[in-house]
C-alpha cells in the first residue's frame, strides 16, 4: 500500500475531544479541513486555521477523515451508505469514537463494501491531553493502513497500541479500558464515603491512595474531583459514562459472559442523574453514594 501524505488532514465531530486533537494538529503544521454538525466549533477553529468543509463529501476529498462522535447512532448518520458510496476507493476513515462492539463491525463492512479504507482508533485522555499530543491511541485494522498513518498518529499521542487486524477490536478494548475507569469511579466513591462517615477527611484518604496503592490519572485526578466535589466542568459527563456501561454489557452479552457489578454501577449512575449530575464529569457519581 502507498504511503499516505499527512500534510492534509480532515476532521469531523468537534465536541471536546474532537476540538483539542484538532488544535493539536494545527499547532503541529498540519491542514486541516473540519467539519461539525452544529457551526459554533467550525467557527472557532477556522478562525485558528483550518478550513471549512461543506460536507463530509468534503473531507474525503481534503484528505484521511478523522472523525470523534458521540456515539453509534451519530457514527452511523455521519458516515452512511451514501457518504461511503460517494468517497470513493481511495478514502480513508480512521474512527475514534466510542461505540458499540456490533457498531463496529457494521461499519467495518460498509466500508469494505464501499471501498473505503477503514481503522477504529478510540483514544484515553480528556480534551487537554489531547491538545498537549498525549492521547494512548487504540488501533485496530489493516496493519500497513496503522504504519502509513502513524505521522497523524505520532502527533496526537503518546504511543499508538495495535490491537488487532479487525477494527472492532480496538472498540472492545475501548470498552474495557473505560469499564475498568468506572470500577475505580465506583470504588473510591464507596470508600470516601465510608471514610467521611468515620470522620475521616477524603482529601488526606485521596493523596494517601494516589501516593501509594494507586498511582496515575484516574485516582489522582478524578480522586481529587470526588475530594474537592468540584465536578464543572466535565471532562467526560456522566451521561456518557452510563452509556459506555450499556456498551460494555452489550459486548459481555454478544460473548456469553454475565459482569455481576453491572446492576449496581448502573444503578450508582442513575442515582447521580436523578441528583442532577448528567452533565457533571462523571467522578460526580461520588455524590449519590455521599447522599444515599
Amino acid at each position: 500500500m502507498k504511503e499516505l501524505r499527512m500534510a492534509h488532514v480532515s476532521f469531523a465531530g468537534l465536541g471536546n475531544m474532537g476540538r483539542g486533537m484538532v488544535r493539536r494538529l494545527l499547532a503541529e503544521g498540519h491542514a486541516v479541513t473540519v467539519w461539525n454538525r452544529s457551526p459554533g466549533a467550525v467557527d472557532e477553529l477556522v478562525a485558528l486555521g483550518a478550513e471549512r468543509a461543506g460536507s463530509v463529501a468534503d473531507l474525503f476529498a481534503a484528505g484521511p477523515v478523522l472523525s470523534s462522535l458521540a456515539d453509534d447512532a451519530a457514527v452511523a448518520d455521519v458516515f452512511d451508505d451514501a457518504v461511503l458510496a460517494e468517497a470513493g476507493p481511495k478514502a480513508v476513515h480512521i474512527n475514534m469514537s466510542t461505540i458499540s462492539v456490533e457498531a463496529g463491525r457494521a461499519l467495518a463492512e460498509r466500508h469494505k463494501a464501499a471501498g473505503v479504507g477503514y481503522l477504529a482508533v478510540p483514544v484515553l485522555g480528556r480534551p487537554a491531553v489531547a491538545e498537549a499530543g498525549q492521547l494512548n491511541l487504540l488501533a485496530a485494522g489493516d496493519s500497513r493502513l496503522i504504519e502509513s498513518l502513524e505521522p497523524v498518529f505520532a502527533v496526537l499521542g503518546r504511543r499508538t497500541w495495535r490491537l488487532g487486524e479487525q477494527p472492532w477490536q480496538a472498540n472492545v478494548v475501548k470498552i474495557t479500558m473505560n469499564l475498568l475507569i468506572i470500577h475505580a469511579l465506583e470504588a473510591m466513591a464507596e470508600s470516601f464515603t465510608l471514610a467521611e462517615r468515620h470522620g475521616v477527611d477524603a482529601h488526606d484518604l485521596q493523596e494517601l491512595i494516589a501516593g501509594t496503592l494507586f498511582p496515575g490519572p484516574v485516582y489522582q485526578g478524578y480522586g481529587k474531583a470526588m475530594a474537592d466535589r468540584e465536578y464543572l466542568p466535565a471532562g467526560f459527563r456522566t451521561t456518557l459514562g452510563i452509556k459506555d456501561l450499556g456498551l460494555a454489557e452489550a459486548a459481555a452479552d454478544a460473548a456469553g459472559l454475565e459482569l455481576p457489578t453491572m446492576s449496581a454501577l448502573r444503578q450508582t449512575f442513575r442515582a447521580a442523574i436523578g441528583l442532577g449530575m448528567a452533565d457533571h464529569d462523571w467522578a460526580s457519581i461520588a455524590e449519590a453514594l455521599r447522599k444515599g
